[in-house]
């Protein structure tokens, strides 16, 4: 299975593609981040990450999507424009026709770290520890959306373990 994850921001977005391969290893395909300009109208920002987030999908065929669900912001004008971004996400997989999972902050860290309250480097070296990676993947937001990534496909494995 491959997937695309996605850490939505206004100012960087991060992609990470990995794939669990049949012997269980991960690996990553892909990653990097998105970068926005201050300067640009949010509909124009909006409609960059929704490019970009094409080109990825038709580039690297994911079977499916994952972003991080909605969390507390600092403010309510910063809430709107993460959920006008994490819109876009959405519709760029539906567009394709791939389903989206969401997971929490506290899923992505516990999947990642095993623990929900890990910090942000934590996460970070474990993403690079699972995935055999040399150096932590930059900018942070690559990294986040490589844990994404993993949390869904570690949640997808589960499920199907259970099932059978």
């Amino acid at each position: 299975m491959r997937v695309l994850g996605i850490d939505c921001g206004t100012e960087y977005t991060g992609y990470g593609v990995v794939e669990l391969l049949v012997d269980d290893r991960l690996v990553c395909v892909d990653c990097g981040a998105i970068k926005l300009s201050a300067r640009e109208a949010m509909a124009a920002r909006l409609s960059h990450i929704y490019d970009r987030l094409q080109e990825l999908i038709v580039e690297h065929r994911p079977d499916r999507v994952a972003i991080e669900d909605v969390f507390y912001a600092v403010n309510v004008k910063s809430a709107l424009k993460l959920g006008q971004v994490r819109g876009v996400a959405m519709l760029a997989a539906a567009a394709a026709g791939l389903e989206v999972a969401e997971y929490s902050p506290l899923s992505i860290k516990s999947a990642v770290v095993g623990y929900g309250r890990a910090e942000k480097h934590q996460v970070q070296q474990m993403v690079a520890r699972l995935l055999k990676l040399d150096e932590i993947p930059e900018p942070p937001d690559a990294a986040d959306a490589l844990a994404i990534a993993i949390c869904h496909l570690h949640t997808a494995a589960t499920k199907e373990r259970q099932r059978a």
